[in-house]
């Protein structure tokens, strides 16, 4: 069966070229095409000689996210589903503001946290997204960025369906390639990655030396209540949770950003406020 193209380690993909008899840079050139020009089919690889445009072809396919609904509110936010190759669906979120334009981007098809103010939660977890379905999400939402508001996205949010942390590798390896100067370019400074606040994923972020900015979604500051607005917490305990983000500040030096969804008369009184 032929893989993703795009699920291949640049290593791999080197090594590929050696055994099909072609120079090593072709992988260069064709991960150039893949995360830099964002092309959707081999036939679009124009400087590649037609020959390995056919070995590519007989071994590996590339599969895409497709645009399915557009839908624009009056204050210029647009939502979008995309539909992935297996017909599944995420979605993702344009919101223009002065001179950003920032883009919230999904992790998993689902969600399996159960988070009772997220309507991601009630369709249960699904399947977490590949990197290149996650680069997808950007790489449309960036061209329509320019279509509605005549500009480019700016910045990035890890904050749509599901919980980043959860699907760490493929969210590493999206940023990777929106990141780096072969493809996409974006400064890590420009990128947020929003979790509910899995302690062993945070400490990890930190051991990795993570550049982008790092948000987390507390919502409540009473750990009884928050258990309830937010199952997953009965195994991250404050200390934990705590413990995590110390971590994270000692080895990299980022400031955390705290979100707090104010829900009336359970986390919005004086009291709240205090804790």
């Amino acid at each position: 069966m032929k893989s993703d193209i795009r699920h291949t380690s640049s290593q791999n993909l080197a090594s590929f070229m050696e055994q099909v008899g072609e120079k090593k840079f072709r992988s260069t050139q064709i991960e150039e095409w893949l995360w830099k020009k964002g092309v959707r089919s081999f036939d679009e690889m124009t400087n590649l000689p037609a020959s390995l445009r056919e070995k590519l072809k007989e071994n590996f396919i590339l599969l895409s996210a497709e645009i399915s609904t557009t839908v624009q509110s009056n204050d210029g936010t647009a939502k979008f589903i995309f539909t992935l190759h297996d017909k599944r669906q995420v979605e993702g979120v344009l919101i223009p503001a002065d001179n950003r334009v920032t883009a919230c981007i999904s992790s998993q098809v689902g969600c399996p946290l159960k988070c009772s103010f997220c309507a991601t939660g009630t369709m249960g977890f699904i399947r977490n997204l590949h990197s290149s379905e996650i680069f997808d999400q950007f790489l449309l939402m960036n061209k329509k960025s320019q279509e509605l508001y005549g500009r480019a996205i700016t910045n990035i949010v890890y904050m749509g369906m599901g919980e980043p942390l959860l699907n760490y590798e493929s969210v590493m390896r999206s940023i990777q390639w929106i990141t780096s100067p072969k493809g996409q370019g974006l400064s890590p400074s420009r990128i947020t990655l929003s979790t509910v606040g899995i302690a062993a994923g945070i400490k990890r972020l930190a051991d990795d030396g993570f550049k982008p900015d790092i948000a987390l979604s507390l919502h409540c500051a009473d750990e009884v209540k928050r258990r309830r607005l937010m199952p997953v917490t009965e195994h991250q305990t404050f200390e934990m949770l705590k413990d995590a983000l110390a971590y994270l500040y000692e080895k990299t030096g980022k400031r955390i950003t705290i979100e707090y969804l104010m829900l009336k008369n359970w986390n919005d009184s004086l009291a709240d406020a205090k804790k």
